[in-house]
This record gives structure tokens, C-alpha cells and sequence, in this order.
């Protein structure tokens, strides 16, 4: 195929649909393997070109953008104009360490953000060899045949050779807010981008019906790529968390500064101090006070939280999602394939002349079919023959779809709706090929499903007369039917009987489905009209789809940790029900369907969300009024949704959740979060994993905000005293960049407490630093500050040891009794006086291990002595300074005993 030949874009629309695939060398029933992959060779892979990443020295300087930082680096060039290079040079080093560890774990992120691009990389419904498939539309080429259906993105520039009733929401290239109506039929050449109404454009989603499309442009040769110089870009890492931070950042800079001021008037004015002395004390004071590594370390911590979600299958496309899954305190969740496996099995089939069962589970065309005769099934496989009734209802039950069984690595797979699939395989069990009978008989028009009108139709002709047949919600169908099909003819319905049918299959926990049919004018367009009335009904099917173990695991998880699960589904009250009690809900006395819904205030529904766990017959509008009456509560909500019209529901709930398998793209782009296995418990791991993030980014800070307040303290109060500094600016600079840069990393990998999930959600409100929190700071700064100024003063007062070692000693201390309140920081509240508290975090031991290191280092090798004015220590100082932590721990411990009993 020469790309010569291929005529350009804007005349696709104006050409007929046989001419467009006669110039792509194409074909109905789609291209071959072989040629798809030469001609994606040829082309390339559909897919825009990527953004360019933000340049590195970007990224950089990005680091120094926070008050505190800049603070330093002002430090640092006052030191250096009065003539302390030594001491503006390791400011600046120290500074720039940590921006680097910002800048390379900014890089992670970005990388981890572009990972997380790819797994939800779009796929496509295309033919290939004449048979259905998926696959990643990245793989798309031209002359590949797409088919498409309500919610899904269009993966590339489509000639419309078939559509059904097709809706395409155009906003992304045209502007216009309303879905526009889109046909097969070729346009004139000269008409706007906009009323081109036989093509479907990449981006572009489609809102209702279905269709078949030939592309006849990929990747950058669409029109969106025409019009696009970049497709997204890298999300900011900028959360409400990080904001909060921010402002916290703002304000302890502003006291620093001032307490930094007051402190070096005082030394002038009151101790007549030389005024470059107290300039170079009062920027030690604010490189003492300031916790440089504090955002680093935040973002590291919320970054490897991502990560792990990522590896639980929850795929957050929106890093705030990580704080709010924090709070989340009710799961609105849909039932089937979310709650249950997703593997559709027809179980029983009930015709008016009886119930018939079915052997087997899964997708696997295995097993016998068997009458029930009084309340037991018959031993002996039933003949097919022998029922014409149950034969016509396969057959039906096989046109009124579009999914298809396949053999794929000795796996069998559904392609298409499990639920349809389900009837396919129910067929296949009896002996009957789907490929056959569909080849038998064309369908000549199709309504799509919609939950609206609760049912899907089609129009062929069977037995030399044109047939609509209908497929769709047993109460939907038994209230416009008036007759039902059997074996001697139609006769009339019993309406009673077979509502007590659906009810016994329903009690089962069994999806039930309808089959019906009526004649039709000859490949006259169908309409909803045509099915108000005068419909034959031919039976129900009863679909098994069993609950996932893990998911009764996980809602009783969820009621432990004070979340209450909701179930809203399309199912039949009674099903859902059923299956409600077999995960577990606790309130499944009473369910509310749709009808009741829309029959309430919004007043009345405030107050029933409060007391009802199951709404069954759920279409996607009630879910937006379900999170807008449990929001008015105060109620912080997280909803599942994988259609186009769960959309608005996924955006109002305060995390969304989509499908990865199951979704739409159009659910996937409202959500802040996708599942990737469509997993009901992979929301309450992702809950727990927020949950933990939050507790350790608390953690980390509580840890981190006394070492800079004892070393601020101990600064001032020797200036304001008269008295020698015990720490140097360059020393606690040293201390800061060690404890930040080893002990601080250690919370960000720790485990979960064993209490996460048995505690209430949080409340989104509270402060990230409570009044405790904020009152462990201040405990320990003074804690440490003691500390610090005892082992100065026993070495320089009592030992008559040189300042050098008095400051050695000092530093040790601050950074031994900082390790050992790490080990106190690993629980908030409990005691860490355990072999699992004080061995059970291999990071923290990593961490103290290297903080030993780098202080040995540091008090011992002559370079860093005369760098930072240090000198050795002799063992009955160490054991002194190891003495004093180990005090400094167990008087952190009685705190946490005392606050205990009184909790």
C-alpha cells in the first residue's frame, strides 16, 4: 500500500464507506495479523507525540522555590561577605544536598506518574482474522476495522461504516458542549470539521450507540494530533498536603526570623556582643531551626506511597486521592465484577414448560444441561433435539449479543460483556456454534443497551419472517410483555407465575435475565416504540456470578475500620440482596430500588442513605444523588463506576473510582483512581496503604520538627545567656543534613500499624499536627535540648574537657538521642518497648546504622575535625552519650504510658 494512494483526511468523510476501505486495501472483516503488523511497521504506533519532560536544571532550581531554603542560601551569602567561607560553603553544601534528594526523587515521581500513563494506556475493540479482539490501540493501523460502543474514547481517526444510534461528544476538537449525531452516510467535502458526521475522531467519546469504524489515521496524522503540540504533561506534585506544609513552612519561617532577630539585638544590646558574632549566631539559630529535608522527605513518602498502590492494582491518577483515601468513611461500590468475580455462569434457564439446569462454571463450554422434574434436576443429560423451546431460546439468547467465546492459550475468554457472554456459553454447552447461527442470520438493526431503557434489541429474520428480539431486565421485559411462547404456540402470560419465578431465582442470588420476541416490518429501523408492547415473552435465565472470597474479607475489613460499604447495582432487589448477606453488609433488611428513589425528596433520601446498605435497579443518575445525600452528612465517600454515565458521580464523590478492565475511558478520566482489577478489595487495600502514608508522613514530621527545636533553643538560650554556644551554625547544619538525609528517610518505610484498619476514618478537616502532635514536639525539643546542654557542660564544666570535645560530645548527643526517639516515633501511642517495636523495622536499623557511620566518621577523621572544629571522644564519653539516649527513650516511653491511662 503506498501512502500515496491514500487520499487526504478532510475527503474521508465525503467518500463513500465501500470506496474508503478500497483504498485502504481493506475489508469488512478486518485486516490479517500479518498485515497489521506490516503496516504498523510501515506507519508506526498510533499514539501522539510525548510531552517533553520539564529539563533538568528545571527541576533543580525547582528545590529552592520554599521560603526556608531560601532562607539558607541568604545565610549563606552573609556569611560569605563576612568573611566565614568555611561556613557559607558547608551551608550551601548541606543545601545542596538536599535539594538533590528532592530533585532525584522528583525525577522517581515523574517517571512513576509516567508508568502509571502507560498501565492505563487505551485499548480497542478492533476485528482481526474476521474475529473479534482487544488490544492496545497504540497498535491500531490504518485499515483496521474499530468497533465502538456507548463510554468508549475513540483510539483513532474513524471512516463510519456502520452506526447504531451513535452519539459523539466533540468538545476536545470542536468546541461544541452537546454530543452530536453521527451516521455512515458520506457528507459533502467543503463542510466543517464539526458536521463531518461520517467520521468519529481520536479523542473524541462516544456518548450512545454503537458503531464499526475503518481507521484511516493514526497517531500524529489525526486530527488531534494536527491540532496538538502536546498530549498532557507531567502532574504537578503540588497536594493539599504539600500546600499545607507550605504555609507551615511560611509560618515557622517568619518566627525563626524573628526569634533569629531578637536573639542577636539581645547579644548586642545586652551582652555588647561584636555585631558580625551575633549576625553569624543568628543565621546558626535559623540554619539550626530549620527543617531543610522536611518537603523532600514528605514528597518521598507520599511518592513511595503511590508506588505501593500501584502494586496493589489501585492505580491513582490524582496524587491528592492519596490523603483523601486517608478519610474515606463509606465505599459506594458496584456489585458485579467489583464484589463478585465477574464470571458470568448461566445456572438455570426457566421457559414456560419447566426449569432447566446447567452444569459447570466459568467461561468453558463444559458441561450437561438437565430438565427439573418436580423439585429435583433428571440424572441423564437432556437431548436439544427433543426441546424445540429451550433450542429457539439459545438461539435467541446468541443474536441478541455481541460478545464472543474464544480459545485463547488454552484459556477460554469472553470478549464482550461477561453477562452476554454467559448466554454464548450457555449455547455452546448445548452444542450450538455462535459463528454458525449468527452467519444464518444477519441482523439488520440493533438498539444498544442503555440503562435507561434497561434491555438491548435486535432485528432479524428467523423462519422467513423479520423478528425484533429482545434481551434485558426481567421487570422491564414482563411489564410490555402480554404473551409468552410455548411449545404448542403462544398463549397467554402469567404475570403472578413468573414474577414468582424471578423472585425464586433471585433469592438464589442469581442475575436474572429475559428473553422475548415479537414480529417486525422487514428491515424497518428499529425505534423504542417498537417495544412498548405487544412482546412474547420466552423465558428467564438464572446467571451465577459468586462473590469473591477476597472481597467478604475485605468488607469485613472495611466494617472493622469504621467504613461502611454500600452496594448499588442494576440488579433485581432480591439478588442483591442476597448477595449482600453472603459478603457480609450489615444493613440488608431493606433495598431500595430505583423507582423508590426517584419517588423521594432529596430530604427523604438524606435520611434513608443512613440506613440502607443495598439499592438494586440502580441507573448511574441515582448514584449522583446517593454521594450528593451522604456528602450532606458530612461523609467523606468513595464511589466505584466503570460507565459513561457514572461520570458525573465518579467527579462529585471525593475519590472516584473506575474500572480498568471493565471501565470506560470516560470513567477513567473522571476518577482519581483506577482499579486495575476491577477489585472491590483493592479499594480497602489502597484505603489501608493511604492510611499508612498519612500516618508516617505525621510520624516523620513529629520526628523531625524537635531536632531543629532543641538545636534552635540550645543557640538561643546560650546567646541570650552570655553563655559558649554548644553547637556551632556548621555543626548543626551537619546534624540536620545527617538526621535528614538517614533517620528521616527510615518512617517513610514503615509498615502499618497493627490498629490501622480497626481505627474511625480521619476526619479531613483535622489538623495535620493536632494539639498532641504539636505537644510531642515540644516535650522532646526540650527533651533533646537537656540532653544536649548536659553532656556540653559535664565535658567542658566537670571534665574540663577542650570546646572542641564539649561540641563533639554535644553533637553525638543531639544525633544518639535523636536515633533513639526514631525508635519511639515508629507508634505514636503505643509502646515501643518490644522486641517488635524496637527489631521489627529493618529501614530504621539501615538508618541508625548509617547515622553511627557518618558520626564516627565525622568525630574521628582529621579532615571533618578541623572542618567542623570536632575532636575525639573517649568510651566513657560514649558510654555517657549512649546512656543519656537510652533515658531520653524510656522517658518518651513513660509519656506515652501516662497518655494512655488517661485515653
Amino acid at each position: 500500500m503506498d501512502v500515496e494512494r491514500r487520499p487526504a483526511s478532510a475527503d474521508w468523510h465525503a467518500m463513500p464507506a465501500d470506496q474508503a476501505l478500497e483504498c485502504l486495501e481493506a475489508r469488512p472483516e478486518g485486516l490479517t495479523e500479518a498485515e497489521a503488523e506490516a503496516r504498523l511497521a510501515r506507519f508506526g504506533p498510533n499514539a501522539l507525540p510525548r510531552a517533553r519532560p520539564r529539563p533538568a536544571w528545571r527541576r533543580l532550581l525547582a528545590q529552592f522555590a520554599n521560603v526556608l531554603m531560601l532562607i539558607l542560601v541568604a545565610a549563606a551569602g552573609g556569611s560569605l561577605l563576612l568573611g566565614e567561607t568555611l561556613d557559607a560553603t558547608a551551608i550551601l553544601l548541606v543545601v545542596g544536598v538536599i535539594a538533590m534528594i528532592g530533585f532525584l526523587q522528583e525525577g522517581r515521581a515523574e517517571q512513576a506518574l509516567a508508568r502509571i500513563r502507560d498501565m492505563l494506556a487505551p485499548r480497542a475493540q478492533v476485528l482481526r482474522d474476521g474475529r473479534r479482539r482487544e488490544i492496545a490501540a497504540e497498535a491500531l493501523v490504518p485499515g483496521d476495522i474499530v468497533l465502538l460502543e456507548g463510554g468508549d474514547r475513540v483510539p483513532a481517526d474513524l471512516r463510519l461504516l456502520e452506526a447504531r444510534r451513535l452519539r459523539h461528544q466533540e468538545a476536545t476538537l470542536t468546541g461544541e458542549s452537546l454530543p452530536v449525531d453521527k451516521a455512515s452516510d458520506p457528507v459533502a467535502a467543503d463542510v466543517a470539521l464539526g458536521d463531518r458526521s461520517a467520521m468519529a475522531y481520536a479523542g473524541t467519546l462516544v456518548v450512545q450507540g454503537s458503531a464499526r469504524g475503518l481507521v484511516v489515521a493514526t497517531g500524529a496524522a489525526t486530527e488531534l494530533g494536527r491540532i496538538s503540540e502536546l498530549l498532557g504533561g507531567v502532574e504537578k506534585l503540588r497536594t493539599p498536603l504539600l500546600r499545607q506544609l507550605d504555609r507551615a513552612g511560611r509560618v515557622l519561617a517568619t518566627i525563626i526570623l524573628a526569634c533569629a532577630v531578637v536573639t542577636a539585638l539581645v547579644g548586642i544590646g545586652i551582652h555588647a556582643s561584636p555585631w558580625p558574632q551575633m549576625f553569624m549566631a543568628a543565621v546558626g539559630l535559623a540554619v539550626a531551626a530549620i527543617p531543610e529535608g522536611m518537603p523532600a522527605i514528605v514528597t518521598i513518602g507520599l511518592a513511595l506511597g503511590v508506588q505501593a498502590m500501584a502494586r496493589c492494582h489501585a492505580i491513582i491518577r490524582r496524587l491528592p486521592a492519596v490523603e483523601t483515601l486517608g478519610a474515606v468513611s463509606t465505599i459506594f461500590s458496584d456489585k458485579t465484577g467489583t464484589l463478585t468475580r465477574n464470571e458470568m455462569t448461566a445456572r438455570t434457564i426457566w421457559l414456560p414448560e419447566g426449569e432447566v439446569l446447567l452444569d459447570g462454571t466459568g467461561f468453558a463450554p463444559e458441561g450437561e444441561l438437565h430438565r427439573v422434574e418436580g423439585d429435583a434436576p433428571r440424572r441423564e443429560a437432556l437431548i436439544l433435539d427433543d426441546h424445540p423451546a429451550l433450542c429457539h431460546f439459545l438461539e435467541v439468547g446468541i443474536l441478541c449479543n455481541d460478545a464472543e467465546l474464544a480459545r485463547e492459550d488454552d484459556t477460554w475468554r469472553i470478549h464482550g460483556d461477561p453477562t452476554e457472554g454467559a448466554l454464548v456459553v450457555a449455547a455452546a454447552k448445548a452444542g450450538l456454534s455462535a459463528s454458525a447461527i449468527r452467519g444464518d442470520h444477519d441482523r439488520h438493526d440493533a438498539i444498544p443497551f442503555a440503562s435507561e431503557h434497561q434491555y438491548m434489541a435486535t432485528l432479524h429474520t428467523l423462519d422467513d419472517e423479520p423478528m425484533l428480539l429482545v434481551k434485558g431486565a426481567p421487570d422491564r421485559l414482563l411489564a410490555i410483555c402480554d404473551r409468552m411462547r410455548t411449545a404448542q404456540g403462544e398463549d397467554e402470560l402469567d404475570r403472578g407465575l413468573w414474577e414468582a419465578r424471578l423472585h425464586a431465582l433471585s433469592s438464589r442470588g442469581l442475575r436474572v435475565l429475559a428473553l422475548a420476541e415479537k414480529p417486525h416490518p422487514a428491515r424497518s429501523p428499529l425505534d423504542e416504540a417498537d417495544l412498548e408492547e405487544g412482546l412474547v415473552l420466552l423465558g428467564l435465565v438464572g446467571l451465577l456470578d459468586p462473590p469473591r472470597e477476597e472481597a467478604i474479607v475485605a468488607v469485613a475489613e472495611c466494617r472493622a475500620a469504621g467504613i461502611r460499604p454500600i452496594m448499588v447495582t442494576g440488579d433485581h432487589g432480591v439478588t442483591a440482596r442476597a448477595i449482600a448477606e453472603q459478603l457480609g453488609f450489615e444493613r440488608t433488611g431493606r433495598v431500595l430500588d430505583g423507582p423508590a428513589l426517584e419517588a423521594m425528596s432529596d430530604a427523604a433520601l438524606a435520611d434513608a442513605v443512613l440506613e440502607v446498605d443495598v439499592f438494586a435497579r440502580a441507573a448511574p443518575e441515582h448514584k449522583l444523588r446517593l454521594v450528593k445525600a451522604l456528602q450532606s452528612h458530612g461523609e467523606i465517600c468513595a464511589m466505584t463506576g466503570d460507565g459513561v454515565n457514572d461520570g458525573p458521580a465518579l467527579k462529585r464523590a471525593d475519590v472516584g473510582v473506575a474500572m480498568g478492565r471493565q471501565g470506560t475511558a470516560a470513567a477513567r478520566e473522571a476518577a482519581e483512581m483506577v482499579l486495575a482489577d476491577d477489585n472491590f478489595a483493592t479499594i480497602v487495600a489502597a484505603i489501608r496503604e493511604g492510611r499508612k502514608v498519612y500516618d508516617n508522613i505525621r510520624k516523620t514530621i513529629t520526628f523531625l520538627l524537635p531536632t531543629n527545636g532543641a538545636q534552635g533553643l540550645a543557640i538561643m538560650l546560650a546567646v541570650l545567656s552570655g553563655s559558649l554556644l554548644p553547637v556551632t551554625p556548621l555543626q548543626a547544619l551537619w546534624v540536620n543534613m545527617v538526621v535528614a538525609v538517614t533517620l528521616g528517610l527510615a518512617l517513610a518505610f514503615e509498615a502499618g500499624e497493627h490498629d490501622l484498619m480497626r481505627r474511625p476514618p480521619r476526619r479531613p478537616e483535622a489538623a495535620l499536627l493536632d494539639l498532641f502532635l504539636l505537644w510531642r514536639v515540644v516535650f522532646v525539643s526540650a527533651l533533646l535540648l537537656l540532653a544536649t546542654y548536659g553532656v556540653f557542660s559535664w565535658l567542658h564544666n566537670a571534665q574540663g574537657a577542650p570546646i572542641a570535645v564539649a561540641r563533639a560530645g554535644a553533637v553525638n548527643m543531639l544525633v544518639a538521642g535523636c536515633a533513639a526517639y526514631l525508635i519511639n516515633s515508629r507508634f505514636l501511642t503505643r509502646s515501643a518497648l518490644s522486641r517488635q517495636g524496637l527489631f521489627g523495622s529493618r529501614p530504621v536499623w539501615v538508618a541508625i546504622g548509617l547515622a553511627v557511620a557518618i558520626q564516627l566518621a565525622w568525630t574521628y577523621v582529621p579532615v571533618l575535625q578541623r572542618l567542623f572544629g570536632a575532636a575525639g571522644l573517649a568510651p566513657s564519653h560514649w558510654a555517657a552519650i549512649l546512656a543519656t539516649a537510652a533515658v531520653l527513650m524510656l522517658v518518651v516511653e513513660a509519656e506515652k504510658a501516662l497518655l494512655r491511662r488517661r485515653g
